[in-house]
């Protein structure tokens, strides 16, 4: 009978018995790679475009990583991703809770610098800017939807005050623009002091009506008010039409007196010029010059009579004529 190295009868194995030693290795080597592998996938995250990843170093602040692949110590470091898209909320309907079914206009409800009431709707657009100051600025880190209520807390507030400085017309019509400036800038100021590393892109007005109750007048003073526009614009139209035509009116008359003035300096110019010729002939031939002026005036006088009668100068006395005509004796 067969015997072990010890010299005891070797026992033979039972036939359905199976060999597990050759796969024990492989069985290590797999658990190993899995191990790897898995290790791989949690040393790797990507950052979307829209979003930035605030990366935590055992619970410390380690750096902000941009959009892309980036590889993190498993076990030590924590990634928290924090959206920088734009958001958007209107107000102060998306502020209600499910409780408060029906109250949106008395939520918008507010009073005017003359204690008028009307009713204001919004919308606020805000964006982080700095993903650890927005993680790490209140105690539910990063919530967006606890940002959209501080964001709408601190807007109401703004408006609130805003609205209370300013007349029903005012707001109604002519300063929304203005308002919804000075709403923005103070909204922002009030979220600087909380540091929060958020930032308002924008603030507009979308919606500001009367109550109910004076819906109608109030539609009918805005009706009133666009009138009074139209009419000053139509009128302010007129004038620019008017003084034109007059300012060319004037143009024309001054340039009529400026040719009537030419014309005028022109002929006596000329008068001027003739005079100085006559004057040059008068010196180089007197007696000519005299007696030629002498008949040239007697022409320009004796051209407008109809009958004329010419004596010679040496003549002793006139001879007597019988007037045969009677017209001429009259």
């Amino acid at each position: 009978m067969p015997t072990d190295p010890f010299g005891r009868p070797e026992r033979r194995r039972p036939s359905e018995e199976i060999d597990l030693t050759p796969y024990v290795k492989p069985a290590i080597a797999g658990v190993v790679v899995l191990f790897l592998l898995l290790a791989a996938v949690r040393c790797v995250y990507t950052v979307e475009p829209n979003e930035r990843a605030v990366v935590l170093r055992f619970g410390e602040f380690q750096q902000i990583a941009e959009p892309g692949l980036h590889f993190r110590v498993p076990l030590a470091d924590t990634v928290e991703t924090v959206s920088v898209e734009v958001h958007s909320l209107r107000l102060p309907q998306e502020t209600l809770g499910a409780d408060r079914q029906g109250a949106p206009d008395a939520e918008s409800l507010m009073l005017t610098g003359e204690l008028y009431a009307a009713n204001v709707e919004w919308t606020v657009q805000w964006q982080v800017l700095d993903p650890e100051k927005y993680l790490f600025a209140f105690d539910r880190a990063g919530d967006p939807e606890q940002f959209s209520r501080i964001i709408a807390t601190a807007s109401r507030s703004v408006m609130n005050r805003l609205v209370g400085d300013y007349s029903i017309d005012e707001v109604l019509t002519s300063k929304r623009g203005e308002i919804a400036a000075e709403a923005r800038r103070a909204t922002q100021a009030m979220l600087d002091q909380y540091d929060c590393g958020v930032t308002i892109k924008a603030l507009q007005l979308q919606r500001v009506t009367a109550p109910a109750e004076v819906k109608q007048a109030f539609d009918d003073v805005v009706a009133a008010d666009q009138d009074q526009e139209r009419l000053q614009s139509e009128a302010e139209k007129e004038r620019e039409r008017l003084l034109n035509e007059s300012k060319a009116e004037a143009d024309r008359l001054v340039q009529e007196a400026q040719g009537y003035a030419d014309r005028q300096r022109a002929e006596v110019d000329g008068e001027i010029a003739a005079l100085r010729a006559k004057y040059e002939a008068y010196r180089a031939a007197p007696d000519v010059t005299r007696q030629r002026l002498y008949l040239e005036a007697m022409q320009e006088v004796l051209a407008g009579v109809s009958g004329k009668t010419i004596l010679d100068a040496d003549l002793q006395g006139p001879l007597p004529l019988l007037q045969l005509d009677p017209e001429a004796s009259r």
